[in-house]
């Protein structure tokens, strides 16, 4: 079987660039698959098991819902069956790829965007993983260059600095991550530079470089200032550099984080939720030019993720942050306890390794595949 592969890499830059139109993402996992975790704007045609057993009738009765003008890119699990579905309809006449790696490497893709054009965020370079929700950030002056909240892919770091002649001097995490294992412990350690962590989230951490409210982290000529944001958990922290907001997970564009992460309970999500109110309190008495830039999204298309606090406070998108606005806690809280969505997946064993209480085993790349779900609502 020819297996013609298409870079997941590419698929996510088509998707966003001006060619989207000749690109059509098929989808032939199950629907239940498809339904919790998909690329945007993708189509699905649940065929997953007939592919398993080499039985493309189902997909021969959808040949007419397909075009015949723009390439296909299937996609499945890991590449497999998405091979197998690409070479049958290559052999009807279509220009058909599978995604190397299937969803598995759609988890991977990592895109960047230089915020130099963003007034107040210059210095900033976003990294943003399409396929997982999650964002990290390289703040950098001079030639010296600081990372925060890094995937576990710590090479896709290393070279977005050496792109750009920086020397990496720091990582930070603004929280203990319950979404995605961190590669800020692995990167610091290889490049023998402080990691960063505000200490009610360093669990049994060794090595690591404690954070406190108004503390500050050299970069170059410049500071990386850190802002006591506890609420999704307790040591989560926004960091200013410059006029750019990095919010991590207490804030992000359309909702805020999560509180019922460290604990379930009833009262501790309610607890966590006025803390939660507090920091958002904090963080909205910036001023209105102040560059949001969050930890997460979740269907946000606009590229970069940036929006000034300003606007922000305007727009309609994030009821969580009207109710911060209008000083209405109670709202705030109940809204909170009464929408919070699933759990991330494998939650508890991802703040374990990124609490040091265990250490990542062969399926650390598995463990965070799906939709992140930290915000809020």
């Amino acid at each position: 079987m020819s297996n013609i592969k298409l870079d997941p890499a590419v698929v996510a830059r088509r998707i966003e660039e001006d060619d989207a139109a000749d690109i059509f993402v098929l989808d032939v996992r199950n629907e239940d698959d498809y339904e919790e975790w998909r690329i945007d704007e993708s189509t699905n045609v649940p065929i997953y098991d007939e592919l398993l057993e080499y039985d493309y009738s189902t997909l021969e009765d959808h040949l007419d819902e397909l075009p015949k003008d723009a390439e296909i890119a299937v996609v499945c699990v890991a590449g497999v069956t998405s091979a197998r579905a690409a070479e049958f309809l290559r052999e009807h006449g279509f220009d058909a790829q599978s995604i190397d790696g299937g969803m598995n490497g759609w988890g991977r893709v990592h895109r960047q965007y230089d915020l130099e054009d963003a007034d107040g965020a210059e210095g900033v370079v976003q990294i943003v993983r399409p396929g997982t929700g999650c964002v990290s950030y390289l703040v950098h002056d001079g030639e010296a260059a600081v990372v925060v909240d890094p995937s576990q892919y710590v090479d896709q770091y290393l070279n977005a600095a050496a792109e750009r002649d920086l020397e990496i001097v720091g990582v930070a995490d603004t929280h203990a991550h319950a979404d995605h294992v961190s590669g800020a412990r692995r990167l610091a350690g290889e490049l023998d530079v402080p990691y960063y962590l505000h200490g009610d989230d360093a669990g049994d951490l060794e090595n690591v470089s404690e954070l406190a409210d108004g503390e500050t982290i050299p970069v170059g000529g410049r500071e990386l200032d850190a802002i006591h944001t506890p609420g999704h958990t307790p040591g989560s922290v926004s960091f200013r550099f410059g006029d750019a907001l990095l919010s991590g997970d207490t804030l992000f564009l359309r909702s805020v984080g999560r509180p019922d992460l460290e604990d379930g309970a009833e009262e501790a999500v309610r607890t966590a939720a006025s803390q939660l109110f507090d920091s958002l309190e904090r963080l909205t008495d910036l001023e209105d030019d102040v560059v949001v830039l969050p930890g997460h999204f979740s269907d946000e298309s606009v590229r970069p993720l940036a929006t000034e606090l300003g606007d922000l406070r305007e727009e309609t998108t994030n009821e969580l942050l009207s109710y911060v606005a209008d000083g209405d806690e109670e709202a705030f809280v109940e809204t909170i306890v009464e929408s919070l969505a699933d759990e991330p997946a494998n939650y508890n064993e991802i703040k374990q390794i990124n609490w040091g209480k265990e250490q990542p085993g062969g399926d650390v790349e598995a463990l965070e595949l799906g939709p992140n779900n930290c915000a809020a609502n």
